[in-house]
């Protein structure tokens, strides 16, 4: 806007650095939510990773177990 009121080379110059910082910084928040988009994405697999896993693991826990101690006979009358 100072380049529509001065009429100068240096107004102008200033105007357009400022349109481009503008433009750069809408380039970096769309980047950011981009970022931002794909690690929710990344975080929701993990989230099913991780509940598929402690299932397996709860599955297998059991067979971790020693097996019980097998019932003895008794010697004798």
């Amino acid at each position: 806007m100072a380049a529509n009121v001065l009429n100068s080379a240096r107004a102008v110059a200033v105007s357009v650095a400022l349109v481009k910082a503008f433009v750069r910084l809408r380039e970096l928040l769309a980047t950011n939510q981009s970022v931002a988009k794909r690690l929710t994405e990344a975080e929701k697999t993990l989230m099913l990773h991780d509940s598929a896993l402690r299932d397996i693991y709860q599955r297998i826990q059991p067979l971790l177990q020693p097996p019980p101690e097998p019932l003895r006979k008794k010697i004798g009358f």
